[in-house]
């Protein structure tokens, strides 16, 4: 009893951290922007994230792929995968015009 008690503690642990780190990261999303999306938007990340307040970006975060190319036309879809959409979000939302945080790109 107590082996399948530890191997079950153990695989909730594994389970619990491999989950964080499968997570978005506000450094990811803006080394992503500065990489990906800075040229077609013709603006540094400061200014892209304080086009809205944090409340703004969470009302368009399941849509955050079509408000991104509303603000940058010249965005391509490569840029807009779904892998890197999570990370946009943190960095955006992170750096809104409402959080006093400014990014340093």
């Amino acid at each position: 009893m107590k082996n399948l008690t530890k191997i079950i503690l153990t695989s909730v642990l594994v389970m619990s951290i491999g989950s964080s780190v499968a997570s978005a990261d506000v450094t990811k999303g803006q080394k992503l922007y500065l990489k990906k999306l800075k040229g077609a938007c013709g603006m540094n990340g400061a200014k892209m994230a304080t086009k809205h307040s944090q409340m703004e970006w969470e009302m368009v975060k399941d849509n955050l792929a079509q408000e991104i190319k509303n603000i940058c036309p010249n965005a391509s879809d490569r840029s807009l995968k779904e892998k890197y959409v999570p990370h946009y979000f943190d960095f955006f939302y992170e750096y809104a015009n409402d959080s006093g945080n400014v990014p340093s790109c």
